[in-house]
């Protein structure tokens, strides 16, 4: 059995009448021919994304490069953890 493959656009509208709760997700699922978890599934998705659409351009790219930063300093560190491993070695064979 192949799985179904559904639009973004009927997501949004589906996640949409269920946020509404004008019919239940059971109904819903009928008329759409889609199962209720994902009803749910796509009602949260929609729910934890709201919040994104109301933040400024600007909080986005502080986030976006607060997150750069972060990635960029745990790389250095692992860098330096192996540098230092490896002169911990070398000193303990000079000895």
């Amino acid at each position: 059995m192949q799985r179904k493959v559904h639009s973004a656009e009927l997501k949004a509208k589906v996640a949409l009448e269920a946020i509404k709760e004008i019919q239940s997700i059971n109904q819903l699922a009928s008329t759409y021919d889609v199962h209720p978890s994902m009803i749910t599934r796509w009602k949260h998705q929609v729910i934890e994304g709201m919040p994104s659409l109301f933040s400024s351009r600007k909080q986005q790219l502080k986030e976006k490069h607060q997150k750069e930063l972060t990635a960029m300093l745990y790389q250095e560190i692992g860098q330096l953890k192996v540098e230092l491993d490896w002169l911990k070695k070398k000193s303990g064979l000079l000895s």
